[in-house]
């Protein structure tokens, strides 16, 4: 079987061809066009400046992933597109045009949620894919959650945060130090340069028996350090100290968290899924959790961790083996589409 696969939801133009057959996976091709350098002057994504990026990128990428791939319409047997969550404007423009390829190539039309593709991209690159029942840590700029999965297409969220996920507060706490868009990034390669036990910031819910998440708290916290010491604020010492002090507090949270839902739950693998899922502390730290509990942890390569097509072609891969097609008459984007 080989899907086409199209990723519109935020400011990534994406596009990829993978085949299967059973658990054997190939990517044919994969193509990501970001627009990191027109957003950063925004300090943020613009949703209709996203969209316009993408009507004018997404077709010559489409034909461009044909060619690398060495194949035609005709040697494809249906097409994935990203159905939300994200930006409305950024997400009609991959939908629309997959719903209009769908009808012109007669094609079946498999709508992902941009979630559920974040979890399948630790099926790429790998020949052990992970074992269900698998216990999944997304971690992005709008989601915080734990979500257990038994089976392909079978999710149980388990928790959620309650006010800010963790990307978020990173860049929330980049813009209060002053870095560039897109400030997670930044925020962890200042980190390097500090002291993570330099300041004490709170890690919310930890007295709770629940697998929530809060991280609101801890972002106010970081805005109050940074106003009592006004004077600092040129220091880079006293900066990078801020930066990995507010790493080490959303790490701390996370792992805890995580250790708590295998005790509960007892999965046979841990995935890190989501854009957070680049950064490198947090893998350390989920890797030596997972060596603790003799549990198998699954995290993305660097290349598809971030926002891509391939892991909405794995996601769609799947969903097509069980038939989960749409009518692309009856598809629209969906900004708050939920994984569960």
């Amino acid at each position: 079987m080989r899907i086409l696969a199209i990723e519109s939801s935020c400011d990534e133009t994406a596009v990829a061809v993978l085949s299967g057959q059973g658990d054997v996976l190939t990517l044919e091709s994969s193509l990501v066009r970001s627009q990191i350098d027109i957003h950063q002057a925004y300090g943020g994504v613009v949703p209709e400046v996203a969209a316009r990026e993408h009507l004018a990128y997404l077709f010559p990428m489409i034909t461009q992933a044909l060619a690398d791939a060495q194949v035609s319409a005709a040697d494809l047997d249906a097409l994935a597109v990203t159905a939300g969550p994200g930006l409305a404007p950024a997400l009609r423009v991959g939908v629309e045009a997959a719903k209009a390829l769908a009808w012109a190539w007669h094609k079946p039309l498999i709508p992902v949620c941009h979630l559920e593709g974040h979890i399948y991209a630790t099926w790429l690159d790998t020949l052990t894919p992970p074992q269900f029942p698998a216990l999944a840590l997304i971690v992005s700029g709008g989601h915080t959650e734990l979500v257990l999965m038994r089976g392909h297409g079978s999710f149980e969220r388990l928790g959620e945060t309650i006010d800010d996920a963790a990307g978020e507060a990173f860049d929330k706490v980049a813009k209060m130090l002053g870095l560039p868009y897109p400030g997670g990034p930044q925020v962890e390669q200042l980190a390097k340069l500090g002291n993570p036990t330099a300041f004490s910031f709170p890690r919310a819910l930890l007295d709770k028996s629940n697998l929530d998440f809060s991280f609101a708290g801890l972002k106010t916290s970081v805005l109050y350090k940074l106003r009592e010491n006004e004077a600092s604020l040129a220091d880079a010492k006293f900066r990078a100290d801020i930066a990995a002090s507010f790493q080490e507090a959303v790490i701390d949270v996370l792992i805890k968290k995580t250790k708590r839902a295998i005790v509960e739950h007892s999965p046979k693998s841990i995935i890190l899924a989501g854009g957070v899922a680049a950064n490198t502390s947090l893998r350390t730290r989920l890797q030596t959790l997972g060596a603790e509990h003799q549990v198998d942890v699954h995290v993305p390569p660097f290349a598809y961790a971030l926002d891509n097509a391939a892991m909405i072609a794995v996601a769609g891969y799947y969903r097509a083996l069980a038939q989960n097609f749409i009518d692309p008459l009856v598809l629209s984007a969906n900004p708050n589409l939920d994984l569960v």
